[in-house]
């Protein structure tokens, strides 16, 4: 057998050691920073202002508790203030169907490669009524490709949306078709916004919350 190249063991050597002074940095900063590994704390409701403890409440209020990403957003109280009402409004106020919702939630959060979101609405789209062969179809990137054009719009609407900003006419067309204009306009709103909240959840390394779990297929 012949004898490997020197070049190629030295480079093979350095590999291994890049990644195991990787493994040695994330180590470290589990130590530093305990399990929080985003790059700013999480604020809890004590942390805050007397004038900004409403926006606590109401967050915990309306969703139930305040998630790491909302907990993150509260470093800028003023800002998360905003950013939540837009949100409670497409969770809780919008007429758009929750399994039409849930779809383009899911879908946008495929397109930006956003585990948390996922992790966060595939036990809300289920619940919504979102089929399973949806839900395999946006995992698994073929959506809307073999599915009813009634469910196909709402995927490839979403994808359009977060890949180039905007939709085709023939897209635009079809959605306004079955949704009518109001209804249209909250469909792009929830694709903006999730589409913001994930350049947040990146930009800020936020973690997953305790119990909450990713689809295996999520990412292959």
């Amino acid at each position: 057998m012949p004898e490997a190249p020197k070049s190629y063991l030295v480079t093979l050597l350095i590999m291994y050691l890049v990644r195991y002074l990787a493994g040695c940095t994330h180590q470290i900063n589990l130590l530093l920073r305990g399990t929080n590994m985003a790059r700013v704390p999480y604020i809890q409701r004590d942390n805050l202002a007397e004038q900004h403890r409403s926006i606590y409440d109401q967050i915990a209020k309306t969703r139930g508790s305040v998630s790491n990403v909302f907990s993150a957003l509260l470093n800028n109280p003023e800002a998360t203030e905003v950013v939540t009402s837009v949100g409670e409004y497409i969770r809780y106020k919008s007429n758009l169907a929750p399994i039409i919702r849930e779809t383009a939630i899911l879908t946008a959060a495929k397109e930006l490669n956003n585990g948390y979101e996922w992790a966060q609405h595939e036990p809300v789209a289920r619940e919504a009524g979102v089929r399973d062969e949806v839900i395999d179809s946006i995992l698994s990137g073929k959506g809307p490709m073999g599915l009813p054009a009634k469910e196909g719009i709402f995927i490839q609407s979403a994808k359009e949306l977060v890949k180039t900003g905007t939709v085709t006419s023939r897209t635009y067309q079809a959605l306004d078709h079955l949704l009518g204009t109001p209804l249209t306009i909250d469909f792009v709103v929830t694709v903006g916004y999730y589409t913001m909240l994930s350049r947040l959840i990146h930009s800020l390394d936020v973690d997953f919350d305790e119990g909450l779990d990713l689809n295996d297929q999520f990412g292959r």
